[in-house]
């Protein structure tokens, strides 16, 4: 027989070892907690991962248009890869065009998005994180900018359609007993402009890019971008 008293063994009923008495629980009652109503709720949206966005720094800044220009390498699923990165985190997108630079391989990719300071920067950020860009940022100073827009007009008066059209330096592209088929060059406030005199007639379908951009005079479109001369290829800053 051992001689160890019944104090000395562990105790298996939620007791203390040293004299068996339930330590209180600190727990509320049932009744005693509060309401789903009463209890404090965090501020502030998630984005689409799940993170909170401190509502207080995003009230901070002010949403602003931006255009960014990326170089990239010509890569399969390059494109979705940039736009599902910026959609998963729930930044707006006005407009996104991609085409050849003077590099063989490579493609710039236009995009237009409205977006705080600190939201622009995510982007850039983000964007410069995949592996096929070379290169990306905001285009800086006033920017060279321009679309490219398709109008399926009716028909009706086919006269004041081609004095439209020839008033903002559009083209004819077809033309029929029904509809006409015009085509808008230009900046976005000058397609604007030409889209509402257009209206006057009714517009069946439209077609619109979106915005291109260059910087202005030597400024480089795309950080440490080297525009090529001269037949030269475009180089980078490494």
């Amino acid at each position: 027989m051992s001689g160890d008293s019944p104090d000395s063994r562990p105790a298996t009923d939620g007791g203390s070892a040293s004299g068996g008495v339930p330590e209180p629980d600190s727990r509320p009652a049932p009744g005693e907690q509060p309401g789903p109503e009463e209890r404090d709720h965090p501020e502030g949206r998630r984005n689409l991962e799940g993170i909170r966005i401190d509502p207080v720094v995003e009230a901070e800044h002010e949403s602003r248009r931006a255009v960014i220009s990326a170089l990239v390498e010509d890569e399969t699923g390059v494109l979705a890869r940039v736009s599902g990165l910026v959609s998963r985190r729930q930044f707006n997108i006005e407009s996104l065009t991609v085409g050849p630079t003077t590099v063989d391989g490579h493609s710039r990719i236009t995009m237009v998005v409205e977006e705080t300071d600190p939201g622009i920067d995510q982007i850039e950020k983000q964007m410069a994180k995949l592996k096929p860009v070379i290169s990306v940022g905001e285009v800086s100073g006033n920017a060279v900018t321009a679309e490219l827009v398709l109008l399926k007009i009716e028909a009706d008066d086919p006269a004041a359609v081609h004095a439209v059209t020839e008033m903002y330096d559009g083209r004819t592209l077809d033309a029929g007993p029904r509809t006409i088929t015009v085509q808008l060059t230009g900046d976005e406030a000058r397609i604007d402009d030409a889209l509402d005199a257009f209206r006057q007639f009714g517009i069946i379908e439209i077609a619109r890019t979106g915005q291109t951009a260059l910087a202005r005079g030597d400024v480089p479109t795309a950080p440490g971008e080297k525009p090529g001369t001269a037949g030269e290829p475009t180089t980078h800053d490494s």
